[in-house]
């Protein structure tokens, strides 16, 4: 057991939190009383459950304890039920048993594989010694970080999980706080996606704009295209980490504090890191014919595979480990037995990230049922005209999805009220699509729990409430750049 965890077992007061728990559960009943029995007319109170997360989380820094709660607070309300226990299995089972949420639990799960076997093979070190040469400092190390994360587009767990496992020992050589590391890795992933057509997030958006009548059959990924030099977030968040980087603007907020705690001679990731970190623990015999293509085959396959497959993810990483298992065995680096057990490592090191997605997912899912996100979207639109609707769904949504944690299922509930809302207002199509899609990225990237951060924080080693905490102050400036963006345009188209 680490230092960090000796010191958190020692301050945590079981009876407290128990009081705390029971105390909850009990005010949340009684205010059931005061609530309408009928679920759609709960209106304001489906802030309620959101309202407690967040204070919750920034209180104890525990997530796992606020989600849980949180989902038990909107079962009492949507239910009214003292069966609290059996509906969260029941809701539970029904989130892990949904097509996406099985998808992520293979592709997170395998993609931990991937990295345990790059690693084990001597890729990543090998990738290492070669990025050392090539970055003289801390700035040049972030760059090539930067620069990794343009290049892998296609996906943004597949961005995050590569280039987080692939920079964290270079920037570690040049004490750059892990946080910063994460916030480098983060800003090229999810904002990126959504300015590029050939990715996971360009056919999933296309989809959904062909689904809810703004796009003809067969031409969503053509009218996602429309919607790219708008995507304001995506490039605001994108280009201010070289501003940041080469100290145009400097650093400052809770990062400034990450780095004087380095300087200062302390840990380069916050205490709590090795609860998430894939790569905690690891005790690792680097061969000595380690090489860098032993990184960048599977990375070009799973990017190839991946394309190949009409952005079939799930296709890309099996290819990805049958291409990797005939490679490595031919090298002679392992045998099948350590192939597999390095595989089962690879999934053992993702339980803690899928277990906090599941819990956000299962979240986002009470959520819905109590009418969080259209009472929200439903609230702003009676109030705005046609120039404002931009920047206010914008602002609401990128609020939305920092609560709720789920960028997709955030566009899924969104663009059927946002899209029709939008054409009976004569609103610009284009401008309306593209601060949906923003909100999303921009609500994820500040989210503590969301998808974005769990999986950038589990390849960079940083714990994901310090991710999330030091990354939000630029998260919010690169938000304050995108509404200006979103009002002038407003008012022009």
């Amino acid at each position: 057991m680490t230092e960090s965890m000796k010191n958190e077992a020692k301050n945590f007061k079981p009876l407290r939190s128990m009081l705390i728990v029971v105390a909850v559960i009990i005010a949340t009943y009684l205010l059931t009383f005061l609530m309408p029995e009928n679920v759609e007319d709960l209106g304001a109170w489906s802030l309620l459950p959101a309202f407690f997360l967040i204070v919750y989380i920034f209180a104890t820094k525990r997530i796992l304890e606020s989600l849980i709660l949180s989902c038990v607070m909107s079962l009492i309300m949507l239910l009214h039920t003292v069966n609290v226990v059996g509906e969260f299995s029941t809701t539970l089972t029904e989130v892990m048993m949904d097509a996406d949420m099985v998808w992520l639990i293979i592709v997170c799960g395998l993609m931990g594989s991937i990295i345990a076997l790059i690693e084990k093979s001597g890729g990543a070190f090998a990738f290492g010694e070669w990025a050392a040469k090539k970055a003289k400092g801390p700035k040049s190390a972030l760059m090539w970080t930067w620069i990794l994360g343009v290049v892998v587009f296609i996906d943004d767990y597949l961005n995050s999980l590569t280039v987080g496992s692939c920079m964290t020992s270079l920037t570690d050589r040049h004490k750059i706080p892990r946080e910063m590391l994460a916030y480098t890795v983060s800003s090229t992933a999810a904002p990126l996606c959504v300015l590029i057509p050939i990715s996971t997030w360009a056919l999933f958006a296309g989809r959904l704009l062909e689904v809810n009548g703004w796009a003809p059959e067969g031409e969503g990924l053509l009218y996602f295209i429309k919607t790219i030099p708008y995507n304001f977030y995506g490039w605001a968040a994108a280009i201010l980490v070289p501003v940041i980087v080469f100290g145009i603007i400097p650093v400052f907020g809770p990062m400034k504090k990450a780095y004087k705690r380095v300087e200062e001679g302390g840990p380069l990731a916050p205490p709590g890191s090795e609860k998430i970190d894939i790569h905690a623990g690891d005790d690792l015999v680097i061969p000595d014919n380690a090489r860098v293509i032993n990184l960048l085959l599977p990375i070009v396959s799973l990017v190839g595979c991946t394309i190949y497959f009409d952005i079939d993810m799930q296709m890309g990483v099996i290819c990805t480990l049958a291409i990797m298992f005939v490679f490595y065995l031919a090298q002679g680096i392992m045998d099948a037995e350590e192939f597999a057990d390095y595989c089962v490592k690879g999934l053992q090191n993702m339980i803690m990230p899928l277990m906090l997605m599941v819990l956000a997912w299962l979240f986002a899912a009470v959520n819905e049922e109590i009418g969080f996100t259209n009472f929200v979207i439903e609230s702003v639109s009676a109030h705005v005209n046609p120039a404002i609707l931009p920047v206010a769904i914008f602002l609401a949504l990128g609020v939305t999805e920092f609560i709720t944690g789920t960028n997709w299922g955030m566009y899924i509930i969104a663009l059927p009220i946002v899209i029709p809302l939008a054409q009976q207002m004569g609103t610009s199509m284009e401008l309306t699509v593209a601060a949906v899609l923003s909100a999303g990225v921009l609500g994820s990237h500040c989210c503590f729990y969301s998808d974005a951060t769990i999986i950038t924080s589990a390849a960079c080693g940083c714990d994901n409430f310090r991710h999330a905490f030091t990354q939000m102050p630029f998260g919010l400036l690169a938000g304050a750049f995108a509404a200006v963006g979103f009002l002038i345009c407003g008012f022009i188209m």
